[in-house]
């Protein structure tokens, strides 16, 4: 069996962030693969790799249009960069969910706006006729700029919300509940195959599902019709990513409601399931054969 190199693409630092990409790099060997980290900003001669994993560069949000670019010269590259460019610009921008709610199935209801008015505040309660709204970025990760807001939102708030919007996309959503109590649901597919899942449940008096931010993490099996949920929207993306992750909240009906889909970098989680390891580098190493040959 000769050799293949793949490239993981990580950050300069890591810092506190929690990571387990590398639980994979012995089912990897064990296909025959050489896999190196690589910080994305550093500038390799990409043709020196057969693959390149997009992993772990989780500061990219804040340099989209530096990251996209070295994307884009990995894929003019000889080497095969895993998820799919064309994924990569889809997902990049969270208007994808516009997409995904237009083949029918089930999102946290959402309305889009390209830049913050304090004029605009009142109707984001009154469209989803609720008192509790979520406001993020259209392109962010880690919860970073992802805030809360109760009706009426106080002055200061305003400021902050001005400070972080003014001229930037952004996207509205209800809070859900759910998620306090039940948690999130996340889902993982490699080569749209149903891998594992856990729940996401946030510390005391928080809303965010990160474990950086003190959530409890933990393997689960998906709740009663939430993997044929799951099952459906991977089925639906095109052209079929190589690993991705779903996270889902259980809606105030009891529908269960896309919150967003991870297809560029997110956390596999591989830690929290003895088998996903071995499944990621199979299911990497067989999409690298399978357009290898053609």
């Amino acid at each position: 069996m000769s050799q293949k190199r793949a490239a993981y693409l990580v950050m300069d630092d890591m810092g506190d962030f929690v990571t387990d990409f590398h639980l994979s790099f012995e089912p990897m060997a064990a296909l025959g693969w050489e896999t190196t980290t690589v910080p994305w900003r550093s500038e390799p001669d990409w043709n020196e790799f057969d693959a390149v994993y997009i992993g772990v560069p989780w500061d990219y949000p804040q340099f989209a249009d530096e990251f996209l670019s070295v994307l884009q010269e990995i894929d003019k590259s000889s080497a095969l960069l895993l998820n799919d460019l064309s994924i990569v610009r889809w997902n990049l921008d969270k208007s994808y969910m516009r997409d995904v709610a237009a083949r029918g199935d089930d999102i946290v209801p959402s309305r889009w706006y390209d830049g913050f008015a304090t004029a605009d505040v009142a109707g984001f309660f009154t469209v989803h006729d609720v008192d509790q709204v979520v406001i993020k970025p259209t392109v962010g990760g880690n919860a970073l700029d992802t805030f809360i807001l109760t009706n009426p939102v106080p002055d200061d708030m305003l400021e902050l919300l001005a400070a972080r919007f003014t001229g930037r996309p952004f996207f509205v959503q209800p809070f859900i509940e759910s998620i306090r109590d039940e948690g999130e649901y996340s889902l993982f597919f490699f080569n749209g195959e149903y891998s594992h899942a856990i729940v996401k449940t946030p510390k005391a008096g928080d809303f965010r599902v990160q474990e950086e931010h003190g959530a409890k993490i933990t393997p689960t099996t998906p709740p009663e019709g939430m993997l044929d949920v799951a099952q459906r929207v991977f089925s639906h993306i095109e052209p079929l990513p190589v690993y991705g992750r779903g996270d889902w909240v259980r809606g105030p009906d009891g529908r269960f409601l896309l919150m967003e889909l991870e297809l560029i970098e997110p956390s596999l989680y591989l830690r929290t399931d003895s088998g996903a390891a071995l499944r990621f580098a199979r299911a990497f190493d067989h999409r690298f054969e399978e357009l290898a040959r053609k």
